[in-house]
């Protein structure tokens, strides 16, 4: 169709905790706040997200409001470069489809992205469901069920890039490079379905970065993907520029 916009041809996925901003969301929301010895102790007994969801219902039990939670998540800091690395990304629109795959939850995720001005640059935004009841308590649920003995129950986000990928390759979409931006174990599992043409970026001394040189060292070319470090994700968009400067 004449005039018609061509599919992008790299995508690029997205972690939010430690890598979009530089701090754990769900350790920000309780900053401040002395945890009862229940919830203390229920953090080393418990599923995390069954965890988060009783941290939750105690603060809006404390007072804590959802205007509050906002601010908390709108002011967390990005991590050093993001500010570049999305300017890149608003550049090159035509040519990077984004998502974000987080095991926060979809509230603090989509409140911190309006206020840094870059929700328009995500497809989609995968993460644990969460909403206000009448009370004002944040409510947060488990994004799925799977069977991957690597990874949290509530999430597997390796399950969710693939049955991404199936649903954009349904739809039309081929991508000749997958991205992936990262830092912690949960991104290990997704990192390791990547192809040899594919690309991933742990960020530098972290869990995901640490098990991805085990990986090497143990079962050398068993990781298949490029792996590209970074202290500054201005360094993933330098690794970006110079792809597209090259013409691959």
């Amino acid at each position: 169709m004449a005039g018609a916009r061509a599919a992008p041809r790299f995508l690029l996925v997205f972690d939010f905790d430690e890598t979009i901003v530089d701090e754990n969301s769900d350790d920000s929301v309780q900053r401040g706040r002395a945890l009862p010895e229940e919830l203390r102790l229920g953090a080393r007994g418990r599923p995390y997200n069954e965890h988060m969801r009783r941290v939750l219902a105690w603060l809006g039990e404390q007072g804590v409001r959802p205007a509050d939670l906002r601010a908390v998540y709108e002011n967390l800091p990005l991590s050093p470069g993001v500010p570049e690395l999305f300017q890149f990304l608003s550049k090159h629109r035509q040519l990077f489809e984004v998502v974000l795959i987080s095991d926060a939850n979809v509230y603090g995720v989509e409140a911190k992205l309006r206020a840094a001005g870059a929700r328009s640059l995500f497809r989609k935004v995968f993460s644990n469901p969460a909403s206000f009841d009448r009370r004002g308590f944040l409510l947060l649920g488990p994004y799925h069920s799977h069977k991957c003995l690597q990874c949290p129950a509530n999430m597997c986000k390796r399950k969710i890039l693939g049955e991404y990928l199936a649903e954009r390759a349904r739809e039309g979409a081929e991508f000749q490079r997958v991205f992936y931006v990262g830092d912690g174990a949960n991104d290990f599992c997704p990192a390791g379905m990547l192809r040899a043409a594919d690309v991933a970026f742990p960020r530098r001394g972290y869990p995901m970065h640490r098990l991805i040189q085990e990986r090497q060292e143990e079962q050398p070319g068993a990781f298949q993907a490029a792996v590209v470090p970074w202290e500054s994700a201005a360094e993933v968009a330098r690794y970006l520029q110079e792809l597209l400067r090259r013409k691959c």
